[in-house]
């Protein structure tokens, strides 16, 4: 879809580099931001010196992305341990960061400055890493699903009903891709999609935002197997997956969250099998206790996906929900040794 545009620096970069070795992304950021046991003073950068210059009335304690603006400091110190660990490609903390999703803050008017940011952070923490042992990084940005959702009605008894129009959702992802690539993303990553028309959404807006810049940036899309039915909440199968977002012709697809890297398998197996593009997977650290903690080890979660690379499923791997610097450096241990997964070319 982007082919008419002349391809990124970045895009001919890691085309070089998944070629020669499986990849890695970072792991989870929620739970690092959750360590740091920060309070409503925090988020609201009262008593960092970073105080938002978007006024919201209400609560911010949870919105994990305003961080980048309030405790920029932290937050790069988070995507720098992912960087050390052996993360090759970083992503920005803006999961949320859209006007859909940051008005349950009433912060829609932050959210340009939040992606700009968010990407400008991970590149300073990536330049330290660079400078460190020269290794080149790449910086993602992150683009999650919202909380609405287009394909299903949130009411019972109106099955008609949408919270949400295909229209609002490009809107909004147009937005934050267009502040991403502003702040200098190396490849945009929509993630955690449980709704196929929301991911559209997201595909037809991150083209837009790349037309308007001049340049395509690679596209990971990924989506989220939500039980053992081994479908997407909107009820498709990965290989239904594949052939809705085909078309954008994106530099990974995959899976990540929701499941650990043992319930993910054949789900990755199916879509590896269909998939004429790079697969990339970021599985949870195991299922949640009762708690909602992780409790899988770091060589446990990446012997599991030394199993995918060995098998020849992945050509990029990282962590999601409960995993850690500690989780990231023994995945990338674990998957050295194996050779990428060869990729069929497209018809």
């Amino acid at each position: 879809m982007t082919g008419r545009l002349p391809p990124s620096p970045a895009f001919a970069a890691l085309n070089r580099a998944a070629a020669e070795r499986i990849l890695v992304l970072d792991g989870a950021m929620g739970t690092q931001i959750q360590a740091l046991s920060l309070g409503e003073d925090d988020f609201t950068g009262q008593g960092s010196g970073h105080v938002c210059r978007h006024h919201s009335d209400h609560p911010q304690k949870g919105n994990n992305d305003l961080l980048i603006l309030t405790q920029p400091e932290a937050v790069e110190e988070i995507h720098f341990r992912y960087a050390m660990a052996g993360a090759d490609i970083v992503e920005t903390n803006t999961f949320s960061a859209t006007t859909i999703a940051q008005a349950d803050y009433g912060l829609q008017a932050a959210v340009h400055d939040l992606n700009v940011e968010g990407a400008r952070v991970v590149r300073r923490a990536l330049d330290r890493a660079t400078a460190i042992d020269g290794r080149p990084r790449f910086v993602a940005g992150a683009i999650g699903p919202t909380n609405r959702t287009a394909s299903i009605s949130p009411d019972v008894n109106n099955p008609g009903y949408r919270a949400v129009s295909f229209e609002d959702l490009r809107a909004a992802y147009h937005q934050q891709a267009t502040g991403l690539i502003a702040g200098g993303a190396d490849l945009l990553l929509i993630e955690t999609i449980f709704d196929t028309l929301n991911a559209k959404a997201a595909i037809f807006a991150c083209i837009q935002a790349m037309e308007a810049h001049g340049q395509a940036l690679p596209l990971m899309i990924s989506g989220t197997i939500t039980d053992a039915s081994g479908r997407t909440l909107s009820g498709q199968t990965p290989t239904a997956f594949w052939y809705s977002v085909r078309h954008a012709r994106p530099w990974t697809v995959g899976l990540n969250c929701a499941l650990g890297a043992a319930a993910m398998r054949p789900h990755l197996a199916e879509l590896s099998g269909v998939a004429e593009t790079l697969i990339c997977a970021y599985p949870n650290a195991g299922l949640p206790n009762a708690f909602g903690q992780y409790d899988e080890g770091p060589e446990d979660t990446a012997r599991q996906i030394a199993d995918f690379a060995r098998d020849g499923l992945v050509n990029v791997v990282g962590g999601c929900c409960g995993t850690t610097p500690d989780h990231i450096r023994a995945i990338a241990e674990a998957v050295a040794e194996h050779a990428p997964r060869k990729v069929p070319e497209y018809a």
